[in-house]
């Protein structure tokens, strides 16, 4: 049985030919043009980057090498980081080797749990994780390896070992910043007899095995978003450097600690909590929610888990959380008031005219669904999403460093360059 880097040992030579044929007969051709507000708007809509883990299409959402997310709700977080590697979903074996992989590194190192203690009582839980990652740099063994003279073309190998290394112990660091900064006990062991998504609800704290599953769609769903995203990107830049898979996946993670990156699903929930605050605790109806969105938007305010900076349709991830909640809970009062939200909403942005697209994403329902299962600590919602995020991040670095690919560097220029470019 082939494990994971037996296979990506065999696919890097005749992936590194192929980007090394398009480079060499193809490499003068213009991809993208730079507009001024593009310049200026933090280059969205730039083409610049290539990223073949994943893809957003903004009619289908989130397409993972090839697969739309849509038909791999039913997955495991092992087969989304095989495919995200690989580029083909793994058969029985290669799943249980990603399993094992996991379960024989996922031991945390005692003092990561004594720094995460030592943190400040109102630290930020994303404080805390990144913290807990970059206590553990010290293990790199692409550090290490860069130190003793690793050859460029083996750099995928250690990127690939420090990528597997963090992943296994990631839940364990995830669920310590959980249990630790909220005071929810003794930290629970990781159980090599169960897998990955499944040890991270169990070590939260539950055994409920339909919690289990709603952290397995999470983990998948929010698993990659391609390359541009600023957790992405900033992973990339920082890996470009050469530094190690713990210090690019510490920088992306502070990035996704923004409130316009990955804070967004807290955002969502307090705006749900706010619509029943306003009826009493009750889900209010189609014609209560418009008025109230109506409110909302003359005040100034933006209506939170609606629109997308490349979605023009509603995020295949919101549909699949909805369906969960559907079929597990349809009476609780917030499901049923982001239910109401979904029919009512999108139409009073239409109406409104400055929406873009004015259908949910997946923030408008991630943290509904964590709500309901007891996880109301909306702050810790973040270090969810980086649990997932990170297999992106790790199989993205993995890519970057076979493909062998150069230091991120862009040239900028003066305002006053632009001005004389445009005069």
């Amino acid at each position: 049985m082939a494990t994971l880097k037996d296979k990506l040992a065999e696919l890097i030579p005749g992936r590194r030919e192929e980007i090394k044929n398009l480079v060499k007969e193809h490499g003068d051709k213009i991809i993208s043009e730079v507009t001024v507000a593009q310049a200026y708007g933090g280059m969205r809509g730039v083409k610049g980057l290539v990223c073949d883990t994943s893809l957003v299409d903004p009619e289908k959402g989130l397409i993972i090498r090839g697969i739309p997310i849509s038909e791999l709700t039913d997955r495991t977080p092992e087969e989304i980081f095989y495919l995200l590697c690989v580029g083909d979903l793994p058969g029985e074996a290669e799943v249980e080797n990603v399993k094992k992989e996991f379960a024989d590194r996922s031991e945390v190192p005692g003092y990561v749990f004594d720094v995460l203690r030592a943190m400040p009582d109102d630290a930020h839980p994303m404080d805390m994780l990144v913290t807990g990652i970059l206590a553990m740099q010290n293990t790199s063994v692409f550090a290490k390896r860069y130190n003793e003279g690793m050859k460029k073309q083996d750099y995928w190998e250690a990127a690939l070992e420090d990528s597997l290394q963090l992943l296994a112990k990631l839940p364990s660091v995830a669920a310590a910043v959980y249990r630790i900064r909220y005071d929810k006990g003794d930290l629970i062991p990781y159980d090599p007899a169960v897998d990955w998504s499944t040890n991270y609800a169990r070590m939260l704290g539950s055994d409920d095995p339909e919690f289990a599953d709603l952290i397995r769609l999470y983990l998948v769903l929010h698993s990659d978003h391609e390359g541009g995203n600023v957790s992405a990107f900033t992973s990339h830049v920082v890996g470009s450097a050469l530094s190690d898979p713990y210090y690019a996946v510490a920088a992306g993670l502070s990035g996704l600690a923004g409130p316009l990156h990955g804070l967004a699903n807290q955002e969502c929930l307090k705006f749900l909590h706010e619509i029943l605050e306003r009826f009493d605790g009750k889900a209010p109806t189609a014609d209560e929610i418009k008025d109230y969105t109506w409110e909302i938007l003359n005040s100034g305010r933006v209506v939170p888990g609606y629109g997308h900076a490349v979605l023009r349709a509603t995020d295949p991830r919101y549909t699949a959380q909805w369906e969960f909640g559907k079929a597990h809970f349809p009476d609780d009062e917030l499901f049923k008031t982001m239910s109401i939200g979904f029919e009512v909403i999108p139409h009073v942005l239409m109406e409104h005219g400055k929406a873009k697209n004015p259908w949910p994403n997946v923030d408008a329902a991630s943290g509904t669904m964590l709500y309901h299962y007891g996880i109301t600590e909306m702050e810790y919602y973040t270090v969810l999403f980086s649990v997932s995020r990170a297999m992106g991040m790790l199989s993205q670095l993995v890519t970057s460093r076979a493909m062998m690919e150069a230091i991120t560097r862009p040239k900028s220029v003066t305002t006053g360059w632009m001005k004389s470019q445009v005069d």
